[in-house]
């Protein structure tokens, strides 16, 4: 079975070592740029892996490069990989491959479909998540699924790098299988159910900024939601300088601290207290930005 694999992030790296080491090496790996990293968060380069498996990388900045669709037009692949690659591809992509396309989505399909479905999950409180394998199509994430794993997630404290993490290991678990089927010639296609399908928008830098007006609980949630991989929340300290808030925890003592929302109410070493809007405050306890804060200035102005 000719097969490629196309990917540029972390997840894409575990799931090509597992695929190698099960003895579905690909064919070709394809990847980003190097210097196209800084434009990625989670970019991570899978250039290393494929070398030291004896397999050529072609780096590609689009779906719909000529270098890459020359390529594999020549090569004439069975099945195409697709896991941990944000461009949507083009019909003839679609075309190509005797098998198909296959991709990989860090949701329970046909739930979450869509962008940045990481954050999306933790900001809206699932209680599921989940890792899906399915057959690409014109559509966005709505193919027939090949191969699905639901689990339970605990709202109030999963963050990004534990659902990111599960959805990789479950994904590591279920692609070398799945490549066993198709190579025998079985090829599951379970069709969705466009009832149930909810579709996540693309999320910007700026969605990330924190606004001390909401309530203690929802920053917490956002701070939780867009941390590593992904870069983190932000603010502001008075002088305008960027703070990038990659943990915290919500403050137990409620009513200790009175003041306004954004105000520094505590610093302990590298702990910061704010007051947020509902009187409630968080604790910041992974951060960079500003080496010196002063008590009682407001954050999130500039």
């Amino acid at each position: 079975m000719k097969a490629v694999f196309i990917g540029a992030v972390e997840g894409s790296a575990k799931a090509l070592g597992a695929i190698c080491d099960a003895g579905h090496a690909p064919d070709l790996v394809v990847s980003l740029p190097l210097e196209k990293a800084a434009n990625h968060s989670d970019f991570f380069d899978l250039g290393p892996i494929a070398e030291s498996r004896g397999i050529p990388i072609l780096r590609v900045a689009r779906s719909d490069d000529s270098a890459l669709m020359a390529t594999l037009r020549d090569m004439a692949p069975d099945l195409i990989m697709i896991i941990g690659w944000s461009q949507l591809v083009g019909p003839e992509m679609l075309a190509l491959p005797r098998i198909g396309v296959l991709g990989f989505h860090p949701a329970p399909l046909p739930k979450m479909r869509g962008r940045a479905v990481i954050p999306w999950q933790i900001l809206t409180g699932q209680e599921q998540g989940g890792a899906t394998l399915f057959w690409v199509a014109e559509g966005v994430d709505d193919g027939d699924i090949a191969a699905q794993s639901v689990f339970d997630i605990d709202p109030a404290t999963i963050d990004a790098r534990g659902l990111y993490d599960r959805a990789v290991d479950e994904i590591v678990r279920l692609l070398p299988a799945l490549l066993t089927d198709l190579a025998a010639g079985k090829r599951p296609a379970q069709s969705q159910d466009d009832s149930r399908a909810t579709i996540c928008a693309r999320r910007r830098p700026e969605d990330g900024e924190i606004d001390w007006s909401r309530p203690a609980t929802e920053i917490e949630r956002l701070i939780r939601a867009v941390g590593p991989p992904y870069p983190g929340a932000s603010t502001r300290d008075a002088k305008g300088a960027v703070l990038t808030i990659t943990s915290a925890r919500i403050d137990a003592r409620v009513g200790r601290y009175i003041g306004l929302p954004g105000q520094v109410q505590d610093i302990d070493g590298r702990n910061i207290t704010v007051m947020c809007g509902d009187g409630c405050c968080v604790e910041l306890t992974g951060w960079s930005g500003p080496e010196r804060l002063a008590r009682h200035s407001i954050l999130g102005k500039n």
